[in-house]
């Protein structure tokens, strides 16, 4: 049997989406209730439901074979895992972001204050990538506070249409990185059950091509 962990909510729902057009049986992921863990004997498959962070959690533990999470989850997480498919889906970007007048500027403002739910990508591309020394402020609530009353200078976070940032006077200022879904794999796993895992990498990567060129195909 094959354990897979995935992200509650919508990033699930899309998950289970591509599991069932690559051809597995996903009736029991679907099933309408609090149950944690769900599993079909007959299909030999097994779902965890979890929080985001866990997920690569429950992977690099042997808790689970496989995972479906964000690449934002995975870059502030840092497990030793096996990164196998970008799923495209759950695309967005982390970015620096701050009032407009720092456009441009941000190069200039020494012993910056930065806020932030993700404090380690947060310390990589400003220790690592610009090679410059911060003072990260862990928030766990709307980031974008903190450039409004003077927390901060610039906040670190998840960017998909703009418009909270818009409203509340801030923009994009530095994008980190790209962000989307992507499929991890255990270590362990992969070797030891390589003859059922290898063959559901194969046809989800063949069901991420379909769906990429009917998406070229709508533009």
């Amino acid at each position: 049997m094959i354990t897979i962990a995935l992200s509650k909510g919508r990033l699930a729902e899309q998950a289970i989406d591509l599991l069932e057009k690559a051809g597995y049986d996903v009736n029991a992921a679907r099933e309408k209730s609090r149950k944690l863990i769900l599993e079909d004997p007959k299909s030999g498959l097994r779902f965890i439901l979890a929080k985001p962070a866990d997920v690569p959690t429950y992977v690099e533990y042997g808790a689970a074979d496989i995972g479906v999470v964000g690449k934002d989850t995975l870059l502030e997480e840092g497990r030793q895992l096996y990164e196998v498919i970008d799923l495209g889906f759950g695309r967005c970007r982390m970015c620096v972001a701050g009032p407009k007048e720092l456009e441009g500027k941000l190069d200039m403002i020494p012993n910056k204050r930065v806020g932030t739910k993700y404090p380690n990508i947060t310390r990589a591309y400003f220790e690592g990538v610009k090679n410059e020394s911060v003072e990260i402020i862990k928030l766990n609530g709307s980031v974008e506070l903190a450039p409004l009353i003077g927390l901060s200078e610039v906040i670190v976070d998840i960017v998909e249409s703009g418009r909270t940032l818009y409203e509340n006077g801030l923009e994009v200022l530095e994008t980190v990185a790209d962000i989307s879904a992507r499929v991890v794999v255990n270590r362990v796993s992969m070797r030891m059950k390589s003859d059922e895992i290898k063959p559901m990498i194969d046809r989800l990567r063949e069901q991420v091509a379909i769906m990429n060129a009917e998406g070229r195909e709508d533009k």
